[in-house]
């Protein structure tokens, strides 16, 4: 089994990360495999609702990497999304980079195992975390929860480390994805079916 995760700053290596890295090294201990993939500092496209979407994904996504992020989901078991807090939001790139990464392929999340973190210097990260929550919400995914808020504060680099807390969250967090997962698991194997879901149904009021 595998988790891949999304580092939603700009800095690869910065306390966003640094909080990631403390769900992976949590989850090979419980035996589950972790990927952090980065969005990085290059320029990312909003999604603008061309409806030009494929099997492949996002008709523009070749060269800045939610296509490849999405052929990873395909494998993956569950997610964690981190997100730097930017004026009490998460950032503008995980926003951009997830709307065109669901838009184009939610199938690939479907009944899986989902988790997000916010990591800030001081305040708006339990904003930050309902925003990427709704992610899992539309998309049929179970979330996976911690012993607080999944929050941790830094400002400077590697200063999150000084959050204890916030580290401990990160570990709990990664216990009961791990113990998810592997629920999941012993219920494939004993045969239990994914729920039937209705579609073809959609009401559109026009005022």
């Amino acid at each position: 089994m595998k988790v891949l995760m999304l580092n939603g700053s700009s800095k690869k290596d910065g306390n966003t990360y640094l909080s990631l890295l403390e769900i992976g090294k949590q989850l090979e201990k419980e035996g589950i495999e972790y990927e952090i993939f980065q969005i990085g500092g290059a320029p990312l496209r909003d999604c603008i609702g061309c409806g030009q979407c494929s099997e492949k994904g996002c008709i523009f996504g070749d060269d800045d990497g939610v296509n490849e992020f999405i052929e990873k989901a395909k494998e993956a078991d569950g997610f964690v999304f981190g997100t730097p807090v930017y004026y009490a939001h998460p950032s503008g790139r995980i926003q951009s980079f997830l709307d065109r990464v669901f838009y184009s392929s939610s199938a690939a999340f479907r009944f899986k195992v989902g988790a997000s973190v916010a990591v800030a210097r001081r305040g708006g990260t339990t904003a930050s975390f309902d925003v990427l929550n709704k992610y899992f919400g539309i998309s049929q995914m179970s979330v996976a929860g911690s012993t607080y808020w999944n929050i941790a504060h830094g400002a400077g680099p590697g200063e999150v480390d000084g959050d204890k807390e916030g580290l401990q969250t990160m570990r709990n967090l990664a216990r009961n994805m791990a113990w998810m997962l592997k629920c999941f698991e012993a219920g494939k194997k004993a045969g239990i079916e994914l729920p039937k879901t209705e579609t073809g149904n959609r009401t559109n009021f026009i005022r």
